[in-house]
């Protein structure tokens, strides 16, 4: 208990020094409280802009405000741009713990010491984070490795933390005018959740070994192997990756890499993982992008540090798509509709209102060069405005649009001139067509399939026990049961005879290919 009041006393200084009460006050709803705590606290330095004075604040309370920072950061629906721009610029960089402590780790998780385990370890880590640190090792299989041990006592730190983080939220809700409107307690919520899913490295390590599978086959993107049997949830051991951190372009570039297919690479990878997996990496930065320059892999990317991924479900694509293409078309008012017929917007929402609001945002966007406008600050654009209609916007398409704008960033940096519309409309249109399409229909009929060959023997008997039953049971119940049946039987004689059209059209077709080899068609 003492502790946690120390800690709060802590807090409490650091705010005070940075002056972070005088951004607090700006909007508090007692102008009386406001005049008092501005007395009181004479002696606070003000002079810098409020967002560095948020970041440095956060740097001095230690590394999990620092990543608190680094969430709220992504969360432009909800932050000013000052602010948000201020604390996109924390860096998780921590002194790293006592090697001997890794090794106790590493003993305690794997049973069996490093030096048993490895054929060679290196005490000296060669990165170290707030959550965990990484050291380089050799297997006795002669394979390198870098091995990443979470940090001791991690939990019970992260857990007291949060916890205050809670209590100031609740404040913050009460006390702030525009408190409510931000939703302190679900972003801390939401930050909660991350930070405890980071504790757990099995599931960093399942996450890249799911993207190494989908993209197994692909020229453009490495994703170091697992090495499962030295795996738990406070120590992973994977492949030892070697390349170029993105971010030195001159190295790249004496190294003879193309970073203007680089850039382009890299938007190909971003829409494969969202539009083809719904399973994409989100905390794609500079630091965790490295570009190999072995000679059997030379120019491809390789993606590091797993632990923050996004998944898609066909709606949340079919959601990207149609919004995307209608944003670009500048078909307002079919954005305005796929936002009601999708249930984002309460279906009282009134088209014309939620139309206006959105041209009146986005419009200006498209005063300039398609290769210039931001996939990322159009998603943003609308999430705002979505905002004012009640509409909440869901954490996987926030973690999209933050992993968005990286890309775009990273992408422009390689090369100014890169057209992401360009590059992203196959995409969308590939995923437009595979949803509304022949292609679409036939591959949801190959899903639904089985459930229809099982069900199809079973609808007599369940006519029949429904028939013979009848009379005891309650008419209402009856009915419903009929009507179940009914609606069942008539899906399964629509699909039915979708299923032996498309089957007549393709013998047809073939007949024609077969039979008629030399008749064309000739138009008038």
């Amino acid at each position: 208990m003492i502790l946690k009041f120390l800690r709060v006393l802590k807090i409490a200084r650091v705010a005070i020094r940075y002056g972070l009460d005088d951004i607090a006050m700006s909007n508090l709803a007692f102008p009386r409280v406001v005049w008092l705590i501005d007395k009181l606290t004479f002696w606070r330095d003000i002079s810098a802009p409020r967002g560095e004075r948020l970041r440095r604040a956060l740097e001095d309370l230690g590394p999990i405000f620092v990543k608190f920072g680094q969430v709220l950061s992504t969360r432009r629906d909800l932050m000013p741009a000052d602010i948000a721009d201020e604390l996109a610029r924390l860096q998780d960089r921590v002194p790293p713990f006592d090697s001997d402590l890794a090794i106790a780790q590493i003993t305690k998780s794997l049973g069996a010491h490093p030096n048993e385990l490895f054929a060679s370890f290196e005490r000296e880590p060669v990165a170290s984070a707030s959550i965990a640190q990484v050291h380089f090792a050799t297997l006795k299989n002669g394979k390198e490795v870098a091995v990443k041990v979470l940090r001791p006592g991690m939990k019970k730190s992260i857990d007291e933390d949060v916890a205050l983080m809670h209590i100031a939220a609740g404040w913050v809700e009460k006390l702030w005018a525009d408190g409510k409107r931000l939703k302190p307690k679900e972003v801390v919520g939401e930050f909660d959740k991350y930070l405890h899913d980071e504790l757990d490295l099995m599931r960093e390590a399942a996450n890249g070994s799911q993207l190494r599978r989908n993209f197994a086959d692909s020229d453009l993107l490495l994703v170091p192997e697992m090495f499962w049997d030295y795996c738990s949830s406070s120590v992973i051991v994977m492949e030892r990756m070697r390349g170029i951190p993105i971010s030195q372009i001159d190295r790249l570039i004496a190294e003879g890499v193309d970073v203007k297919k680089l850039s382009r690479d890299g938007v190909v990878i971003f829409f494969t993982q969202v539009f083809r997996d719904g399973f994409f990496h989100a905390d794609m930065h500079p630091g965790n992008i490295l570009v190999s320059i072995e000679p059997e892999t030379f120019g491809r990317y390789i993606a590091l540090d797993f632990g923050i991924v996004g998944t898609l479900n066909d709606f949340d694509k079919d959601y990207l798509s149609q919004n995307f293409l209608a944003f670009f078309q500048r078909d307002y008012k079919r954005v305005a509709e796929a936002h009601i017929e999708s249930g984002w917007a309460p279906k009282e929402t009134r088209i014309d209102e939620l139309e206006s609001a959105v041209r009146a945002c986005c419009e200006p966007i498209f005063d300039r060069p398609l290769k210039d406008i931001s996939f990322g600050q159009v998603l943003l654009r609308l999430f705002q405005t979505s905002r004012r209609f009640n509409v909440e916007v869901q954490p996987q398409l926030v973690l999209l649009q933050k992993t968005l704008l990286n890309i775009e960033g990273l992408g422009r940096q390689l090369d100014p001139e890169l057209d992401l519309w360009k590059t992203a409309k196959p995409y969308l249109e590939t995923w437009m067509e595979g949803q509304i399409g022949w292609r679409g229909l036939l591959e949801r009929m190959k899903i639904e399939a089985p459930h229809y060959v099982q069900l199809l023997p079973q609808l007599p008997r369940l006519v029949h026990q429904a028939l013979t039953h009848a009379i005891d049971r309650p008419s209402q119940e009856q009915n419903d049961l009929m009507k179940r049946l009914l609606d069942e039987q008539r899906r399964t004689n629509v699909l039915l005879a979708i299923s032996l059209g498309i089957v007549a059209c393709l013998l047809a077709g073939y007949a024609v290919a077969r039979f008629l080899p030399n008749w064309h068609f000739h138009p008038f």
